[in-house]
């Protein structure tokens, strides 16, 4: 499915909608681990520390060193970075600036 269309199904519509109402970390931390097994909870944070270092001009080469990601999840990352939705790069200005 692709990503114009996935949010036409209710159920993902849904989901979305449940994390923007999280109001704290406990919240955030308490659903990721219901949704998800810990190891997809540490590639999901993975990803977000390749897309830090990817912003930040670290070389794919040096991302994977310090992060352990695979070249794939590098260049996966890169190109959502980099790409027309932009959920990575405004994640990353709201964390740079605090208004997380």
């Amino acid at each position: 499915m692709d990503n114009e269309r996935l949010f036409e199904r209710s159920d993902v519509e849904q989901l979305a909608c449940a994390l923007c109402s999280l109001s704290d970390v406990q919240d955030c931390a308490a659903l990721l681990i219901d949704l998800c097994t810990p190891r997809e909870i540490c590639e999901l944070a993975q990803r977000l520390q390749v897309a830090r270092l990817l912003d930040e001009g670290a070389p794919y080469v040096e991302v994977q060193a310090r992060t352990g990601a695979s070249s794939t999840t590098v260049c996966r990352v890169s190109k959502a970075l980099n790409g027309s939705c932009g959920g990575y790069r405004r994640l990353l200005v709201k964390l740079e600036d605090g208004s997380w």
